[in-house]
């Protein structure tokens, strides 16, 4: 098969994925399962054989023991294809989201920006915790995107000591997005497996992406602190400044207050709320720019560029997501409940202590935090544990965040990593420091708040 056939018979599998997916949450209609399943086991076997190195072993062995457990509780075909389905919105979410970031990336936004960054931030403290805000704030918006695009603008000219130092900002800002973005996958996954709401988390999350920040800058203050100091030229420069682009401004503001009000406004799960206002909303807002030209570029570009190149996490997910599927039968959700309680402390202090060692112990060696958040997130009532569901969610979407720096799977480090030229290990061991501190800071930060 012509290697252009092939890759449009794989992206319309993918996209007929989203649409069956769509459209089973709008009918609610059971029979459309078979077909969900159906179409995810034919994703797995196209794009598994594209796979190389850890990702293929992990994808394999998760289709494995996931066939393996559910021929073992004797499962009838229902629950393989139920199973197959557990990961779908994120699929959706991969093949919608990325367009909100089309209108960021307009010549005139790009070029302030750029004229922001280089006439503001001039000492090297505002430098570094300029660039993982900025990674943070571009971050919600087009995912791992943001990465090169602020990369060139702090590397754009030498910062004598601070490569590491910015790298850690780089990769902690997009971790700062995880905690709070309504267009990640690890916020589709929370929400969608515990049916809460983005606004009913929102204030939590939201607060602990700030702390994010100052648990970054703490961190890294000893070393921050000796190479603080600004050039002459710099110097010189101080009093000329500019403002952050308005335009740019208004968007990402505007985009978000759009979320907010659909969710208030329609009951539907927030991921097709996602999917319809990515369709619309950037479409208007490039319509009003005047720049329909460049909407369509990025769009051209997301289905032939971009979708391709998620292919990878995509199997992984898919394959991680009917991995954990397949243990809800497996007395998985009761065995850790009943093994916590034995502990003389509050389920829910011991419960979270588990989460984050689990979550963050298993990234240090290789899994993605998606794999350890969805079998949780699919096979513990938090009932159980004696918390909320919005304690539950928030608790995984703070592990998936602090764990994200520190993995070496994550596509962040490996894109920091090429970037920099280094191995993915010397971008992910810096952040050791910061996933230990930030987890003690979402443990505190649940038993102070008491959700």
């Amino acid at each position: 098969m012509p290697s252009a056939v092939k890759a449009a018979v794989e992206r319309t599998i993918l996209y007929s994925i989203a649409a069956v997916y769509i459209l089973q949450q709008l009918t609610k209609l059971d029979l459309l399962t078979p077909l969900l399943g159906s179409l995810v086991f034919i994703a797995i076997a196209l794009l598994l054989p594209k796979l190389k190195g850890m990702t293929l072993w992990l994808s394999i062995s998760f289709m494995v023991a996931g066939a393996s457990l559910l021929l073992l509780q004797g499962a009838d075909t229902r629950l393989w294809f139920q199973a197959a389905g557990i990961n779908v919105t994120i699929v959706t979410l991969f093949l919608f989201a990325p367009l909100f970031g089309i209108p960021v990336r307009l010549p005139e936004y790009v070029e302030a920006l750029k004229r922001f960054y280089e006439l503001n931030l001039r000492s090297k403290t505002s430098i570094y915790a300029g660039t993982q805000l900025l990674t943070q704030i571009m971050g919600v918006f087009i995912n791992f995107g943001a990465v090169p695009v602020v990369y060139q603008m702090v590397f754009i000219k030498p910062r004598p000591g601070m490569t590491r130092l910015l790298a850690n900002a780089l990769n902690r800002g997009f971790a700062g997005a995880i905690f709070w973005s309504p267009y990640f996958a690890a916020m589709a996954v929370v929400t969608s497996m515990l049916e809460v709401t983005w606004t009913s988390i929102l204030p939590y999350v939201f607060a602990l992406a700030v702390l994010s920040l100052l648990v970054s800058w703490a961190v890294d203050f000893p070393e921050l602190r000796k190479a603080v100091g600004d050039s002459p030229q710099d110097s010189a420069m101080k009093r000329v400044r500019a403002a952050f682009p308005i335009g740019l401004g208004m968007y990402l503001l505007v985009s978000i207050i759009a979320i907010l009000l659909l969710e208030q406004a329609i009951r539907m799960p927030m991921v097709l709320l996602i999917c319809l206002a990515a369709v619309i909303f950037p479409l208007a807002w490039c319509m009003a720019k005047k720049a329909t030209i460049i909407y369509w570029e990025g769009l051209k570009n997301h289905i032939t560029a971009t979708v391709p190149a998620l292919q990878k996490e995509i199997t992984l997910f898919l394959a991680a997501g009917f991995f954990s599927g397949s243990i809800g039968g497996s007395g998985f959700g009761s065995a850790v409940p009943a093994l916590l309680h034995q502990i003389p402390l509050p389920p829910s202090f011991t419960f979270s202590v588990f989460t984050v060692v689990l979550i963050a112990g298993t990234s240090i060696v290789g899994l993605h935090p998606i794999v350890p958040a969805t079998i949780l997130a699919s096979g513990i009532d938090p009932l159980s544990m004696q918390i909320s569901p919005v304690y539950y969610a928030v608790l995984l979407l703070g592990s998936w965040a602090l764990s994200n720096p520190i993995s070496p799977a994550t596509a962040v480090n490996n894109l920091l990593a090429g970037l920099l030229n280094k191995t993915v290990f010397q971008v992910a061991i810096p952040n050791y420091k910061f996933a230990g501190c930030m987890a003690i800071v979402l443990i505190l930060f649940l038993m102070i708040v008491g959700i």
